[in-house]
């Protein structure tokens, strides 16, 4: 199975400092929604890994997530596109769970349901902590320059990427699925010049 792992708010969709609270507020990056299909179509599975605090610190409800991630899943639809599933932390940081990013839970969880070796599994993320997450489950690292990331200089970007040895850095989740499909051709092509 091909499986690809993405955090949801910053990556998929616009990030708020005051959180994404509503389907209102859930608006896609450009491109996002295009780059999912585009890897669907190619046999690529995806799956959201997202801290979701604003449920623990009753910012949200239970009902207005699912709704938030009914838009997500429509609008995807619109492109011929789908999340196979959404994996979300519901804790506050004091809670001290082990499914909130940095932590690997959210992860480990996606592994086992899947029944893949994370190894083999590339996780796509705006921040520190979905790299780190990604990093200690063995999955291939990307970071997006969108959401979070797009606030940094190059002197903190290098000093982010310096954290997790290997990341590989895009202006977004279309040029993720850019790099990918290509990656994917070019193993192939290779592939058939071995007949």
């Amino acid at each position: 199975m091909k499986l690809i792992i993405l955090d949801r708010d910053g990556t998929i969709n616009e990030d708020r400092d005051d959180y994404v609270k509503s389907p209102d507020e859930w608006v896609p990056v450009a491109g996002a929604l295009e780059a999912i299909a585009r890897l669907n179509h190619a046999g690529w599975h995806t799956v959201v890994a997202t801290n979701q605090s604003g449920l623990g610190r009753g910012t949200f409800d239970m009902a207005t997530l699912n709704a938030m991630h009914a838009k997500m899943n429509q609008l995807l639809a619109g492109h011929g596109g789908r999340i196979d599933a959404v994996f979300f932390c519901p804790h506050a940081p004091d809670d001290h769970c082990q499914c909130r990013k940095p932590l690997p839970g959210l992860f480990v969880q996606i592994g086992e349901r899947f029944g893949v070796d994370l190894a083999d599994v590339p996780t796509v993320g705006d921040s520190l902590r979905d790299l780190q997450a990604g990093m200690a489950v063995g999955c291939p690292t990307h970071l997006v320059r969108t959401g979070k990331c797009a606030l940094l200089d190059d002197a903190q970007l290098a000093h982010l990427c310096e954290q997790v040895p290997g990341t590989q850095v895009h202006a977004s989740l279309a040029t993720f699925a850019d790099y990918l499909l290509r990656r994917d051709a070019d193993s192939d092509s290779d592939f058939r010049s071995l007949d």
